[in-house]
């Protein structure tokens, strides 16, 4: 179970989009129930990121924790897939995915931690952690859907 806990995160990156670039990602080869699934996934991931931020910064760690604990074990996608499902996961992402989605479930897994602990310093540090987890997975793997990491287009610093 621990193995699709890790899968769904980083596939969800990849699926809350409804047109599919990236070629090499994997993901255009899943199956539409699986995109929605991931989709739903994604959304429930990105409320969790943001519910996350007020109930840090008013002192409740206990709400930091619950949070963390869902998203380390995931919110839909567990309770959903099927095993025709998980075998298709796992067959169709690259391994980048699925490295990717072992670190961010091992950052929730640790903000967890430090917030049951009461390690406040320690919660804002593995916050920005599974931020920056997604900032990479999106980077690397999901430029199509977030044009602001697309390396192909030049930005526009302002100079001419």
């Amino acid at each position: 179970m621990k193995k699709l806990t890790r899968l769904t995160a980083i596939a969800i990156c990849f699926t809350c989009f409804s047109s599919l670039g990236s070629a090499d990602s994997g993901v255009q080869d899943l199956s539409p129930e699986l995109r929605s699934l991931l989709s739903k996934e994604m959304l429930s991931l990105q409320e969790g990121m943001q519910s996350i931020l007020p109930a840090y910064v008013s002192g409740d760690l206990d709400e930091v924790a619950k949070i963390a604990r869902k998203i380390k074990n995931s919110y839909i996608l567990k309770q959903q897939i099927t095993d025709t499902q998980k075998r298709e996961l796992k067959s169709k992402l690259p391994a980048s995915f699925l490295q990717s989605d072992q670190k961010f479930h091992e950052y929730a897994g640790m903000l967890e931690h430090v917030s049951k602990e009461k390690h406040m310093e320690l919660v804002g540090f593995y916050y920005a952690k599974l931020s920056e987890s997604c900032v990479s997975c999106h980077s690397q793997h999901a430029s199509h859907r977030f044009k602001a990491f697309n390396k192909e287009q030049p930005q526009d610093n302002g100079h001419h």
